[in-house]
C-alpha cells in the first residue's frame, strides 16, 4: 500500500482512467443533448486521428506539443511551482526561432533546428525567468504573475508581427515564409527508408523524436541527479532544504528556467515544423493543455507521454467531428475541459472512494 492507502499503480492508472471514463460519459451527454449520436461522434473521433496515416500524422504533432508543455509544467510542479505561464514562454520561444531562420541563412535544416531549439529554449527561459525571480526575491505568487506573463507575451506578439516583422505589403500579421530548406523532415521522410508508408501530409515531424528524448532525459535529470533530488525535495518540504542548507532562490529558479526552456521549445515544433513562419496564436493553446497533461501524468516525465497522446487525439479527433458532423468546434472545447477538470480538479473526487475501497480490503477500514 502506498501512504495515500493505495496502491501506486491504482494511483498512476485507475484514478486517471475512472476520471477519463467519467469525462467521456458526461460529453457523451452533451453531444446527446444537441441531437448527435456519441457513439458515432466516438466512431468519427478514432477513425479521423487514429485510422490512417494522414490522422496519425496531425495526432503525433500535436502531441508532440502537449509532450514539451506538458513536460515543462511537470518540471516546476516536482518544486511545487505551479507554472501557468506556458503559453507566454511558448509564445516568446517562437520568437526566437522566426529571428534565428528569417536573418541567419543555413545550408541545411539540422543545423537551423539546433540554433532553433537553443534559441527558443532561452527566449522561453528567460521569458520565465522574471517571474521565477519575483516569486524567489520578492514573495509574487507564480501563478498569479505567469497568468500576466501570458498576456503581456500576446501583446508583445501581437504589436512585433503587425508592425516590425511583418513583410512589408503583407496583410496578415505573421513573419515572411522560411527558406525551403529550413523544412524540417516530416514521418514520411524519416520512415520511407526503412519501407513505411506515412502520409506525405501529415505534419508530425523530427521534433516528436527531440520531444521524446526530453521526457527521457527529464525522468534522468529528476530521478538520477543531485539537482533532481534537491528540486523534488523542495518541493517536499520548503522548510527541510532550506535547514539542510538548499537555496530556496536557486531551486525556484532554476526550476522555472528549465520549464520555461522547454514551453519555449514547443514553438519550434508549432512555427518551423508547421505554417513555417511565425503567426499569431502559433502557440494553439498548447501551453495550458500542459497542465491537464502533467496533472494527468502525476507530473513524471515519462507519465505525461499517454495523457499527451490522450489530447492529440482529442484535438485531431475533435476537428474531424466539427467537419463531418453538426458538432459545434466550442463542443469539442467543452470535451477536452471535461477531461481537465475531472482529471485535474475534481481528481479528489474518484481518489477518495478508491482510497477507501482499498483501505477496506486491506481490513485497516
Amino acid at each position: 500500500m502506498s501512504s495515500r492507502n493505495m496502491p501506486k499503480w491504482a494511483d498512476v492508472l485507475l484514478v486517471p482512467l475512472i476520471s477519463l471514463l467519467i469525462a467521456f460519459a458526461l460529453s457523451a451527454l452533451v453531444i446527446l443533448a444537441i441531437g448527435e449520436d456519441p457513439v458515432r461522434a466516438m466512431a468519427i473521433m478514432i477513425k479521423g486521428s487514429l485510422g490512417s496515416t494522414y490522422g496519425w500524422g496531425y495526432t503525433l504533432y500535436y502531441t508532440t506539443n502537449f509532450l514539451l508543455t506538458g513536460l515543462a509544467v511537470a518540471i516546476a510542479f516536482q518544486a511545487k511551482l505551479f507554472n501557468i505561464g506556458g503559453e507566454g514562454q511558448a509564445t516568446i520561444g517562437g520568437l526566437g526561432v522566426a529571428l534565428v531562420c528569417l536573418f541567419i541563412p543555413w545550408p541545411n535544416w539540422w543545423m537551423a533546428i539546433i540554433a532553433a531549439i537553443l534559441a527558443s529554449a532561452l527566449f522561453g527561459a528567460l521569458w520565465a525567468a522574471i517571474p521565477a525571480f519575483l516569486q524567489a526575491k520578492r514573495g509574487s505568487h507564480i501563478v498569479i504573475t505567469t497568468i500576466m506573463f501570458n498576456f503581456i507575451a500576446a501583446s508583445v506578439m501581437n504589436y512585433l508581427l503587425s508592425h516590425v516583422l511583418r513583410p512589408q505589403g503583407a496583410m496578415d500579421p505573421a513573419t515572411a515564409r522560411f527558406d525551403n530548406v529550413l523544412r524540417l523532415p516530416r514521418l514520411h521522410d524519416i520512415l520511407a527508408p526503412i519501407g513505411i508508408d506515412f502520409s506525405r501530409s501529415g505534419p508530425a515531424n523530427v521534433m516528436l523524436f527531440v520531444a521524446i528524448a526530453l521526457c527521457i532525459l527529464g525522468y534522468v535529470l529528476m530521478w538520477r541527479t543531485r539537482l533532481g533530488y534537491e528540486i523534488r525535495a523542495f518541493g517536499q518540504s520548503e522548510a527541510a532544504t532550506h535547514y539542510a542548507g538548499i537555496s530556496s532562490v536557486k531551486i525556484i529558479m532554476i526550476a522555472m528556467l528549465i520549464s520555461g526552456a522547454l514551453s519555449g521549445i514547443m514553438a519550434v515544433n508549432s512555427v518551423m515544423g508547421g505554417p513555417q513562419r511565425l503567426v499569431m496564436n502559433a502557440v494553439e493553446g498548447a501551453g495550458f493543455i500542459g497542465i491537464a497533461v502533467a496533472l494527468m501524468g502525476r507530473s513524471h516525465p515519462i507519465g505525461i507521454m499517454a495523457p499527451a497522446l490522450l489530447f492529440g487525439f482529442l484535438y485531431q479527433g475533435g476537428s474531424e467531428l466539427a467537419i463531418e458532423t453538426t458538432i459545434p468546434r466550442e463542443m469539442i472545447v467543452v470535451i477536452q475541459a471535461l477531461v481537465i477538470m475531472f482529471t485535474g480538479a475534481l481528481d479528489n473526487m474518484v481518489r477518495q472512494p478508491l482510497e477507501a475501497f482499498f483501505l477496506r480490503r486491506s481490513g485497516r477500514g
